[in-house]
């Protein structure tokens, strides 16, 4: 990262100045700490306030529109036992009631201003994002100041989203089958990390949150610096840090706990299981001890991912889908986890096909794969599809935001953005065999298999 411009300390040096005046806070004073190039011309701004938050500007008047996001450093690995699914809690909780607004009205306002907006929580993060006219930066500068620090957590509030949650959890895991193995996946896999539990949470423990426990979670993770604001768009920089400085510059900073994260211990021998359940068919799911995003190895592991997984012509496709005939659906991917996560593979039989014909066929895959280099006509065909994907993913203001924000959080520098590309692009051969190598051991996966369940007689 170069350091900030001339233009870019003169910038600040102006705005600290019109914002002390008559009141002095050093929470709001703001700094430039650098710049990077974005390609095409464009450049991201990097600032902080006194108070810890992160600011990535990202001016591009390349259409009338703005992408205002904000990612918390906060997802299901930093719960607790007893208390998991508070992040994801969180989630429905910010869209509720604040001290100013009621409930709902934050939807509205975005919405009749001709935005949407909405958030997602993974693993490791918690993301907050709208998109609307450039004209509308001061309007949602203000909304997510408001519930960043003045969210009402009252009994009412978090009986309602606990049972909206809850529910949430009976549809997309007790009753949906991928759900449930894909969470027994994770249990069984990870003995010690908190990856082993589901961002959702445990049932019983979703039941058991208090108002107690959501302020405590509130106070300690919603806070300026544990969070990046990424604004993108039709704006002036001024503009941005102005709005920011005004609305954010006066939210006081918490004392955010040290991850106590407990490494997974190595795994040496392949765990199963075998479920029986409602389905006309068998379906299988694997789980391979995998690299974390931030690994050298991950962009190898990504490739591997598409030659064996990327569309008709991939590998396993071809042998499975089209060749044999065993199987109705699959994929397979690799966890862009900031710690040590799972490539998953995921296959759904014909109806009568034996799940250890298609077993064997992928672990002859694999083993091909870890035995000898992939083709110089694969690699280049994975290579541009990975890259048509990449930079398509960035067309957007809204792509822009969620890839800088993704990076500055799971990587832990935005900058590396389109070092990732670059990083892609140099993967040869001999590097993807590598990694199979790394990756691909069936003594280190988790396996998990559901049988058709049979019928009961009347």
């Amino acid at each position: 990262m170069q350091a900030a411009s001339s233009h870019r300390r003169a910038l600040v040096a102006r705005l600290n100045k019109r914002a002390f005046v008559g009141k002095r806070r050093a929470t709001a004073r703001l700094r430039a700490v650098g710049e990077f190039s974005f390609g095409g011309g464009l450049t991201v701004g990097r600032y902080a306030l006194g108070n810890g938050l992160r600011i990535l500007v990202l001016p591009d008047h390349s259409a009338p529109v703005l992408s205002f996001h904000t990612w918390y450093r906060v997802g299901s690995k930093h719960e607790k036992p007893g208390k998991t699914g508070l992040a994801h809690l969180f989630e429905h909780l910010m869209f509720n009631q604040t001290e100013t607004l009621r409930a709902g009205q934050l939807d509205r306002l975005i919405e009749s201003a001709g935005g949407e907006t909405n958030a997602a929580t993974w693993t490791d993060w918690t993301h907050y994002h709208s998109e609307l006219p450039a004209s509308e930066l001061p309007l949602i500068a203000r909304l997510e100041a408001d519930r960043m620090q003045h969210l009402l957590l009252r009994n009412k509030q978090v009986t309602s989203e606990k049972d909206v949650v809850a529910n949430e959890r009976r549809y997309r895991v007790e009753d949906d089958i991928e759900g449930q193995v894909s969470e027994l996946l994770y249990a069984t896999a990870f003995t010690k990390h908190p990856y082993g539990w589901p961002t959702i949470g445990w049932m019983k423990d979703i039941e058991g949150f208090t108002v107690a426990d959501c302020e405590a979670f509130y106070r300690t993770y919603y806070a300026p610096n544990n969070a990046t604001l990424i604004v993108v768009g039709d704006v002036e920089e001024a503009d941005a840090l102005a709005l920011v400085q005004e609305h954010y510059g006066v939210i006081p900073s918490s004392r955010i706990p040290k991850l106590n994260a407990k490494p997974e211990p190595p795994q040496h021998k392949e765990r199963t299981l075998s479920l029986e359940r409602p389905t006309p068919a068998p379906k299988l799911a694997l789980g391979y001890r995998a690299p974390s995003f931030r690994d050298r190895d991950y962009a190898a592991l990504a490739l591997a991912s598409e030659i064996l997984f990327g569309g008709r012509s991939s590998r396993l496709f071809s042998r499975l889908v089209r060749d044999e005939e065993l199987v109705t659906d699959l994929h397979g991917s690799t966890a862009p986890f900031a710690d040590p996560g799972l490539f998953e593979v995921w296959l759904s039989l014909r109806p009568g096909k034996a799940l250890p014909a298609a077993l064997a066929i992928v672990d002859e895959e694999l083993e091909r794969m870890r035995k000898h280099p992939v083709t110089a006509a694969e690699l280049s065909k994975v290579k541009n599809r990975v890259e048509l994907g990449f930079l398509q993913g960035l067309e957007t203001a809204g792509g822009k935001a969620e890839q800088l924000g993704f990076f500055e959080t799971v990587a832990g520098d935005a900058e590396v953005l389109f070092s990732r590309l670059t990083a892609l692009r140099a993967v040869k051969a001999a590097d993807i065999q590598r990694v199979a190598k790394r990756v691909f051991d069936p003594r280190r996966r988790t396996r998990i298999e559901v049988l058709p369940k049979a019928e009961e007689s009347a």
